[in-house]
């Protein structure tokens, strides 16, 4: 096996949650490409965040293999297409990593448990610390907590019916979450973070009225 370079250390890597996050989540999972159907705007913002130099990798739990409700090949013909429509917008997935067991199979991947983060980490060779995990449950959040990543909530259908007051105590239970209306806003979140850090970083002080079309 190559050694890996040091350089790896400092790669800009985001973890996304699939359903909820992504694609429209289903009570009765994704079980084949008909019924993929991309959130409005999530395929453009991961393109964005490639476009800013960062990589995207999704970390999803697919119980419905474990249970019998899919097969891998429906699986991998689903993260295809969505890799297809990715690359119609200019985005792309560096890896797609997944659960396939059910709840009750007590295994160590299954998120709220860091398994399939670590496992990404040790793919990457990245320090966790730095890298941001973004998702549209409760879960995602203590998985982030669990694998000492930085974590990030949308709001949306996987959060039902909760109220504002009801969000901001799940965002409680995990000390420094962060709340995004959306994939988007996420990804504008990251961007704009990062030029006020170079900025600041070179002495300057980065206008707070930078329009998005600003950042390239």
């Amino acid at each position: 096996m190559p050694a890996r370079s040091d350089h790896s250390h400092s790669m800009k890597l985001v973890i996304l949650g699939r359903d909820g996050t992504i694609n429209r989540f289903r009570d009765d999972h994704v079980k084949s490409v008909d019924e993929l159907e991309p959130l409005p705007g999530a395929l453009e913002a991961v393109a964005r965040l490639n476009h800013a130099g960062w990589h995207t990798v999704m970390a999803t739990n697919q119980p419905g293999i474990g249970r019998g409700l899919l097969d891998m090949a429906s699986l991998n013909a689903v993260h295809q297409r969505l890799n297809q429509l990715l690359a119609e917008k200019g985005g792309r997935l560096d890896a797609v990593f997944f659960c396939p067991h059910a709840p009750d199979e007590g295994c160590t991947c299954r998120k709220p448990l860091p398994g399939l983060v670590t496992q990404i980490g040790e793919r990457f060779n990245v320090d966790l610390a730095q890298v941001h995990l973004v998702g549209a449950s409760l879960k995602d959040l203590q998985t982030a907590q669990a694998a000492g990543c930085i974590p990030h909530l949308l709001r949306g259908e996987r959060l039902g019916l909760a109220d504002e007051g009801q969000i901001q105590a799940q965002l409680a239970q995990v000390p420094g979450a962060r709340l995004h209306d959306n994939l988007a806003s996420f990804a504008e979140h990251l961007i704009q973070e990062e030029r006020r850090a170079r900025a600041g970083a070179r002495g300057e002080q980065l206008s707070p009225n930078t329009v998005p079309g600003d950042l390239n």
